[in-house]
């Protein structure tokens, strides 16, 4: 989409990003981070980078919500910004159940008409997708040093005032990846290219393999599995569409589903886990259940057998 600089807005844990990107040489691109040491809200947080920019006033800015996954056409998005001279041009999705979102109706013209936030009786089922062109100067008039809210305060003031707000419909991909649930379909769907990303090593398939990681003959990966560097998946396990950091052991005769392992764990002989999060370095022995949104800590070890959640046969 022609992008070549980018601001990192960073708040909690911070350290992790500037640390894994860089300076962003790597991907071809610029990157500058900017932390926020109190929270600014939306708009808040938008306004606060304002002095790392480089656009000029009319100069179109891509902002992307950081829980969002979508394969929407970012080239199309800022074509229709330009064409119309936009001050703000919102992405928007339809879902099936819009009452947990914010709604956004439009008009014939795609121009915006009201920003809803969530209600029980929504007037559209089309929603802010989180990512928006702004023109440089609609970042400069936030407010700065409080708290703001797009959503609440700049938006609708912008609607006030006769702006031309424009809504980019388009139905393509998209995944708001808040929970360790929607985390975990995120990765699957790129692994099994029903989100195409230039962020998948080597072609789609039924599962990801990385690094120097072992897979026993007789174990079964797939529905998008991810397998990190240097684990270990032992004979008739079985890891679907999971998480599993790099050297974590899977060991033999455990079932992973749909969840999240991390870096250096180990779950026993066994040992089932569906739906759940496991953290780095955590120790699940043999005969465990865990299930529906169960939680273990980093570095935590559980006995054998020590949580079921089905009775004991």
């Amino acid at each position: 989409a022609g992008v070549e600089h980018v601001v990192l807005a960073t708040s909690y844990r911070a350290e992790v990003f500037e640390a894994y990107f860089g300076d962003g040489a790597d991907l071809g691109l610029r990157i500058d981070y900017v932390t926020e040491t109190q929270p600014m809200g939306t708009g808040g947080g938008i306004r606060n980078v304002a002095e790392r920019l480089e656009s000029k006033p009319d100069d179109p800015v891509l902002i992307f919500n950081g829980d969002v996954l979508s394969g929407h056409d970012l080239t199309g998005q800022l074509d229709l910004h330009a064409n119309r001279a936009a001050d703000v041009t919102l992405h928007l999705v339809e879902v099936e159940d819009p009452r947990a979102f914010g709604c956004v109706p439009v008009d014939d013209e795609q121009r915006v008409t009201a920003f809803i936030e969530k209600s029980d009786q929504p007037v559209t089922n089309r929603i802010n997708a989180g990512c928006y062109v702004f023109a440089r100067r609609v970042i400069d008039a936030i407010p700065a040093g409080r708290p703001v809210s797009v959503e609440r305060e700049t938006f609708p003031g912008l609607l006030d005032s006769g702006a031309t707000v424009l809504g980019y419909v388009e139905t393509a991909y998209w995944l708001d990846v808040g929970t360790p649930a929607a985390f975990v379909q995120g990765s699957a769907d790129v692994v099994r290219g029903v989100l195409p990303s230039p962020a998948m090593p080597g072609a789609p398939g039924d599962a990801l393999i990385l690094g120097d990681a072992v897979v026993d003959a007789a174990a079964v990966v797939h529905g998008g599995a991810v397998v990190g560097a240097g684990a270990r998946v032992g004979r008739e396990a079985e890891v679907d569409g999971a998480v599993v950091g790099d050297n974590a052991r899977i060991e033999p005769g455990a079932v992973v589903v749909r969840s999240v392992i991390g870096d250096g764990a180990v779950v026993g002989p066994g040992t089932v886990v569906r739906d759940a999060v496991i953290g780095d370095e955590a120790r699940l022995g043999a005969g465990i259940e865990l299930a529906y949104g169960a939680r273990v800590w980093p570095e935590v070890a559980l006995a054998d057998g020590a949580v079921r959640f089905s009775s004991d046969v």
